[in-house]
């Protein structure tokens, strides 16, 4: 259950940050200030050697948020995301054979290539259901990160099979001021206010043929990626690893003493990893129970009895209860705003 955490420096500054900085750059924005609290320099960028914490990567985030003040910033940013030019993370990308193979890709590779934000995808009959988790403690930039790694995708999508995919978008939070930028990188089916936050794309779409294909290079390039992700010792972030923990033991009785254990520290120490990443014990306990009872309800198609059985709730009313208090909502008014 070993992890990268917000202080970890794995992150190579001349890929992904740098895609950022050149966008700022491209805008007049001065590197100095768009550095500035990153304990990074321009010319240790350039090197190609500098590795950086995703705690670096979202004060980045943070100052060129604030000094572009512009609200296509995070689109533009996920239209340059993927593949990149990263070596052999944006060659598996290249080389993947669709669609569903590319997005797969992105999440067994996410620690190259999505460091900040891990995606979840979900298949039902119908759809593809693609769920965005935040790795490392975005706190106010993670509005940003779901913008710019939706947009990824789309634009993934778009270039690789020449056509603009019929992506449907829900949102948690309320529709933004600046709603046009959604219409244009995003599409315009689009709905706020929801349960959860998700993309879906009809299934039919996921399996078409790109124009790379598997190779003899896709094969070297994965290679290279997993020799990279050995060296490191892990594949995923701290909190990734926590979010499974609890998924797998959900319908047993958890709390910060034996989840702590289970990851050979005391709970003091683990306690303070939480808050080194902006979030408690209780908060993650919540937000995995929240995600799993949307995916059983929403890709599953289970009762409220069978999603209540399976998060380890033995009485409704309580079940009911933790519900809303999770999501705001109580289970009976899911059944319009998470039909398809």
């Amino acid at each position: 259950m070993n992890g990268y955490e917000c202080d970890t420096r794995f992150i190579a500054a001349h890929h992904l940050p740098a895609l950022l900085i050149d966008l700022a750059r491209s805008r007049q924005i001065d590197t100095h200030h768009l550095l500035r609290g990153c304990e990074l320099f321009y010319n240790d960028i350039i090197t190609g050697r500098t590795l950086i914490s995703p705690r670096q990567f979202l004060r980045l985030i943070d100052n060129a948020r604030r000094l572009l003040a512009a609200p296509d910033t995070s689109f533009l940013f996920g239209q340059r995301l993927w593949p990149g030019h990263y070596g052999a993370s944006s060659h598996v990308l290249e080389q993947a054979d669709n669609l569903l193979h590319a997005i797969e890709q992105i999440s067994e590779y996410r620690a190259l290539l999505s460091p900040l934000m891990t995606p979840v995808p979900h298949l039902d009959d119908k759809y593809l259901h693609l769920y965005w988790r935040d790795s490392c403690g975005g706190g106010e930039s993670k509005t940003f990160l779901l913008e710019s790694h939706m947009t990824a995708v789309v634009s993934l999508g778009r270039r690789q099979q020449g056509e603009r995919l019929p992506w449907r978008f829900q949102f948690a939070s309320a529709e933004p001021a600046y709603v046009e930028q959604y219409w244009v990188h995003l599409g315009d089916d689009l709905s706020f206010n929801r349960p959860s936050t998700v993309m879906s794309l009809p299934r039919e779409y996921l399996s078409r043929s790109w124009p790379g294909l598997a190779s003899t290079g896709g094969l070297v390039a994965r290679q290279a990626c997993n020799e990279q992700l050995a060296t490191w010792g892990w594949r995923a972030s701290f909190l990734d690893g926590l979010h499974d923990y609890l998924s797998e033991h959900i319908q047993q009785p958890l709390n910060l003493e034996r989840v702590a254990a289970a990851f050979g520290t005391s709970p003091a120490s683990f306690k303070r990893r939480l808050s080194k990443h902006g979030t408690s014990f209780q908060e993650c306990l919540d937000n995995t129970r929240r995600d799993l009872a949307l995916y059983l309800y929403q890709v599953r198609g289970c009762s409220n009895e069978d999603v209540a059985l399976k998060l380890g709730f033995s009485d409704i009313p309580n079940f009911r209860r933790s519900f809303k208090r999770w999501t705001g909502r109580v289970p009976s008014e899911l059944g319009s705003l998470l039909g398809l």
